[in-house]
């Protein structure tokens, strides 16, 4: 199985670009105030435009309004929604589009919140306390990893330096990397989004 690449917290359309021509499968927006790596409804659209077909864009959200979610999927193509909240399973398909839901591993029950939601299209394990925002860098314990029938991204502290031990302890369906591949937060770096995605690749040939 190929494992798919997902490169978060973009915030400029030169480096969405990056990530699809190094192999990304989709890019990640973030849609949370907060975040160093938040972009505005202009700043995503701009991002989107600049993309080649077949590179999927995964909205990120954490504990907003419904209305603030519907509009932006008003006025972005999303491809997919992606929860970091405490989003319930009702909120996260009130709007009738594929989502993932984010797992913090750092304490709690991440099985028992794994089955609260049965309908999400992937289940992203984080480094981070549950509820919190990603983008810290944390990794967790890889063998706590979720059964890989639940189509499991593994996130949180991945660079070219563990992914391929992320991958091979967890067999995921996707990673998914931020800060390990920027050179300021929210600034992406081609060369290192290069040497993730080469060392993803490396794994799976050998």
């Amino acid at each position: 199985m190929r494992t798919r690449i997902k490169i978060c917290g973009v915030t400029r359309p030169e480096d969405g670009q990056a990530a699809a021509d190094n192999g990304a499968d989709a890019i990640g927006l973030v849609f949370y105030p907060k975040s160093p790596r938040a972009v505005s409804v202009a700043q995503a659209q701009a991002i989107v435009r600049a993309l080649p077909p077949l590179v999927s864009v995964v909205g990120l959200f954490l504990d907003a309004e419904a209305d603030e979610v519907t509009q932006i999927t008003r006025n972005v193509a999303l491809d997919l929604l992606q929860f970091h909240g405490h989003e319930s399973a009702a909120f996260c398909e009130h709007f009738q589009r594929r989502y993932i839901k984010a797992i913090g591993m750092a304490g709690g029950d991440a099985w028992a919140l794994a089955q609260e939601h049965p309908h999400a299209a992937g289940l992203l394990l984080d480094g981070h306390a549950p509820g919190a925002a990603g983008g810290s860098g944390e990794h967790f314990d890889w063998d706590q990893a979720l059964p890989v029938s639940h189509r499991i991204i593994v996130a949180g502290g991945l660079g070219a330096h563990n992914v391929a031990q992320a991958i091979e302890q967890t067999q995921p369906w996707g990673v998914d990397c931020s800060s390990s591949v920027e050179s300021a937060p929210g600034i992406k770096d081609g060369r290192k989004i290069a040497a993730f995605s080469e060392e993803v690749y490396r794994v799976q040939r050998h």
